[in-house]
């Protein structure tokens, strides 16, 4: 019985089926209904796509702004707020019959989005269990990693009955009939007094101290540029997942069944770090995660069909992308602590969502200039960059926190 009342526990599972649902009919939905829109509608396919990169540059303009909502007002209202406006937005994507309204009910969506995914409900956790928020972070991931895979699912099978417009209202009405209560129910529990002062977030995080004036902002600029440089990577990698294992070497069926995996590598790369890993500090669990995104990009190019090597590559893509998500909310609460932590999410995912907007299409521009083979090249590259410039951070970071005394 007391553990049924753990904040930690109903704030997880709460979020947790908030996270798969609002994720699976929001961020993801385009991945099922984009044909069945460009078939009814006309639209060309990069058209459609383009609407959901203008839902992830609205993301980025607002994201420091909504974290500093969440840190004033509370994630509870933010995220429950957010979730009406997902509900709305699907309403109304479903109703649209111009370009110009379909961009901008992206806008609508974008806000919403922004306001109850994982930069937002990793927030609200830590207001929850300000001692446990890393823990809490890493037990909250284990639900989304099958998010696509599920409502990829449902959605095929709602677009089969009811068509892309009635599915998109399905979503909306599953948002506000699940999502609205539990993030409003899972939220309302707070960790005693007792242990959210021992954890002293002002002064210090589990890891020790925080850092404090010059040196955390120049962590916060340091993290956000390697996550935004490693998310151009995962972007155009998470979008172009199929084709590249098309150029490999499989044959259209096989690649869509190899890209499946990735859900399974996401799920066993967050098991891993919360059995395996979660005595290890933030910062080192950072450096592993992206220190395999190399070599998986060097199984890619060394398999030339080999179906054994591109499962391989998948399953290790999916643990380093999974492990990553965990990273972006640990990190930056053992780095900055829990004091004005949506902020400093809002803050360094703001470049982050940038470059996942327009990741895709530059990437695409790079391989009609260079060719898929050549393009990989530069994934590595900036694959390597990342890894470089994660071990520099660290280092960096292990010398500043080693001159920060905290507050008496």
């Amino acid at each position: 019985m007391q553990r049924m009342r753990n904040p930690l526990v109903i704030a997880v599972n709460a979020l947790g089926i908030t996270q798969i649902t609002a994720w699976g009919t929001s961020f993801y939905c385009l991945g099922v209904l984009a044909k069945p829109i460009a078939a009814e509608t006309g639209w060309a396919t990069s058209t459609i796509f383009l609407g959901f990169s203008v839902a992830l540059v609205t993301m980025g303009v607002i994201s420091t702004s909504v974290g500093r909502l969440i840190d004033r007002i509370g994630g509870r209202i933010v995220m429950s707020v957010g979730t009406v406006i997902v509900s709305l937005g699907l309403f109304g994507l479903a109703q649209v019959h111009d370009i110009a309204t379909y961009f901008a009910v992206w806008v609508v969506l974008g806000v919403g989005m922004r306001c109850c995914l994982y930069d937002a409900a990793f927030a609200a956790l830590v207001q929850v269990v300000p001692s446990r928020g890393r823990a809490a972070i890493s037990y909250l991931t284990l639900y989304g990693a099958y998010a696509s895979t599920v409502f990829w699912v449902v959605g095929h099978y709602l677009n089969e009955a009811y068509g892309w417009r009635g599915t998109l209202m399905l979503f909306a009405a599953i948002n506000l009939v699940i999502c609205l209560p539990l993030n409003w129910f899972g939220l309302s529990w707070r960790e005693p007094a007792t242990a959210a002062a021992t954890a002293k977030p002002t002064t210090s995080s589990p890891e020790g101290p925080v850092l404090q004036g010059r040196q955390r902002t120049v962590g916060m600029i340091l993290f956000a540029l390697i996550m935004s440089l490693n998310g151009f990577v995962f972007g155009v990698i998470s979008l172009q997942l199929v084709p590249l294992l098309e150029a490999a070497g499989l044959v259209g069926a096989v690649a869509v069944w190899v890209a499946s995996l990735k859900g399974h590598g996401q799920f066993g790369g967050r098991l891993v770090e919360i059995f395996f890993a979660k005595n290890l500090k933030a910062m080192t669990v950072a450096r592993i995660a992206v220190g395999v995104l190399p070599p998986c990009l060097v199984l890619l190019m060394l398999a030339r069909g080999e179906l054994w090597l591109l499962v391989a590559f998948t399953l290790l893509l999916g643990a380093s992308q999974g492990v990553i998500t965990i990273v972006r909310g640990a990190v930056p609460l053992a780095l900055f602590g829990a004091e004005g932590y949506g902020a400093v999410l809002g803050l360094i995912a703001t470049p982050i969502l940038l470059v996942n907007a327009f990741s895709p299409a530059l990437f695409a521009l790079i391989v009609d200039q260079i060719g898929w083979h050549n393009g990989l090249y530069v994934l590595l590259a900036c694959s390597i960059m990342t890894w470089i410039a994660i071990e520099l951070m660290s280092r960096w970071y292990a010398r500043a926190r080693n001159t920060t005394v905290p507050p008496s």
